[in-house]
């Protein structure tokens, strides 16, 4: 057998991690200048300086081309708390996302809505992110206070409840998320909800 035929071909070339970078750059930068339904593999990959086939190699459409623009973001994690003290923990779990919504372009949250109304590919890319980032925000949002003294999914109840109420603060009304509005989240909306009731049930 020749040595060539005894020598594993090389297989394509190893991704070039800067060409990488620089499409998930453009798809974020198009998504705000032109919104979802405008923008397009080939205006990605013009932007990007690249071709059409090397956007294609990585994404398999502009669903997934978007998602993962979305997702390539630092990692952050919810601040650790052991107060034992439900309203502190909250104040603190709430401002710190309330933080990383705001970090957020307004225009990219626009076109993400806007998009994920008319494709369900988008869609459900989006759902799959939003439980990945709820799991991690759940995971200690309530300093160390005992689940017997929370109510029932309260976890949960918080992930579906406060980057909602966030967002259509920053986005829909405008205004910022200052500690005022933190403060009127937890007091008024969150410790009702979540704190475990002592009041015994009428029979």
């Amino acid at each position: 057998m020749s040595e060539s035929r005894r020598a594993a071909p090389a297989r394509g070339r190893p991704r070039d991690a800067d060409r990488d970078l620089a499409i998930l750059d453009a798809t974020r930068k198009l998504l705000v200048e032109v919104g979802y339904e405008q923008l397009s593999i080939e205006s990605v990959a013009a932007e990007a300086g690249v071709g059409k086939p090397t956007v294609y190699r990585r994404h398999s459409g502009k669903a997934a081309l978007v998602a993962a623009a979305v997702e390539h973001r630092a990692a952050s994690v919810p601040p650790a708390l052991r107060t034992g003290d439900l309203r502190k923990a909250l104040l603190r779990t709430v401002e710190w996302l309330a933080g990383q919504i705001a970090g957020q372009e307004i225009g990219l949250l626009g076109a993400l809505f806007a998009g994920m109304r008319s494709d369900p590919d988008l869609a459900a890319e989006m759902r799959r992110i939003l439980r990945r980032d709820e799991a991690a925000m759940t995971e200690r949002p309530f300093g160390g206070v005992p689940d017997d003294h929370l109510a029932p999914g309260a976890a949960g109840l918080f992930a579906e409840i406060v980057p909602a109420l966030i967002v259509h603060r920053l986005v829909f009304a405008g205004q910022p998320c200052d500690r005022g509005f933190v403060e009127h989240v937890v007091d008024d909306m969150l410790l009702p909800l979540l704190q475990r009731s002592t009041t015994p049930r009428r029979r």
